[in-house]
């Protein structure tokens, strides 16, 4: 069932993801060449506490922790951990949200590990723009798989893969809601999109092949072709002037 959202809740939604925004920034300005993944899951965790959220992840389905930290070919999921030292080159997914007055945000970027290849930066760059084309097809009147055509499109447009398994959602006082958002679809099927309705928008991209598979841990999804992945989220509100990111517009995210 498709919960929509009055104009009080989704002006509480933006609270929310504004807290959001501010603390995946500056987690995603902590990464460095030498930095673990655990380093930067106790920093989001002492900037929940210190804004009086509560983080969204850890707990929820038995998840150990704050962030989702996927490196280079990991594409959701991964779990931090002290042994996973970033280096040069790689490229980390961190994907965060927490709980506020009772409702959810959700965003997610990837960024690079100091000086990356050529190869990656397309990828980040492609990824981030597909999430924008999404984006602004989520228009009132509109149709939820137009959002994933655009996705699909402009991803395989330069020859790279949406992955398949997982989709983007609605989101509200639940991490996750009706309706599901894929990556991927024909355009004008679906519901129709209507002023209130909440949706976290979340391209996941493949340079290779869009299979994957998921590690022992029951989490951590990694390309099959060990190909390089990226992951970029944003929750909207659909509200009659358009797209409404809700955080605001933050560089990066």
């Amino acid at each position: 069932m498709i919960i929509y959202k009055s104009r009080e809740e989704i002006e509480t939604m933006d609270r929310c993801n504004r807290v959001v925004a501010k603390i995946l920034a500056a987690v995603a300005g902590a990464v460095a060449p030498g930095t673990s993944t655990a380093d930067l899951d106790r920093m989001a965790e002492r900037m929940c506490r210190d804004a009086g959220v509560r983080p969204a992840f850890k707990g929820y389905r038995g998840y150990p922790c704050v962030l989702c930290t996927s490196v280079n070919e990991e594409v959701v999921h991964g779990i931090p951990s002290s042994k996973k030292v970033l280096r040069e080159g790689d490229i980390i997914g961190l994907d965060f949200g927490v709980v506020l007055e009772g409702y959810y945000g959700d965003a997610a970027v990837t960024v690079p590990v100091g000086r990356i290849s050529r190869e990656a930066e397309d990828l980040l760059r492609v990824t981030s723009e597909s999430l924008r084309r999404g984006i602004l097809a989520a228009r009132p009147g509109a149709r939820l798989s137009d959002i994933s055509a655009a996705v699909q499109t402009h991803v395989e447009s330069h020859g790279y893969s949406v992955v398949r398994e997982f989709v983007g959602h609605g989101i509200g006082t639940s991490l996750h809601e009706d309706p599901q958002v894929p990556n991927y679809g024909t355009p004008g099927t679906g519901p129709v999109l209507k002023e209130g309705l909440a949706l976290a928008i979340e391209p996941m991209v493949n340079i290779g092949g869009p299979a994957v598979r998921i590690h022992a841990d029951g989490w951590t999804a990694s390309t099959i072709d060990g190909s390089l992945s990226a992951h970029f989220e944003r929750s909207i509100a659909i509200t009659e002037e358009g797209p409404m990111i809700l955080g605001g517009n933050v560089e990066g995210l």
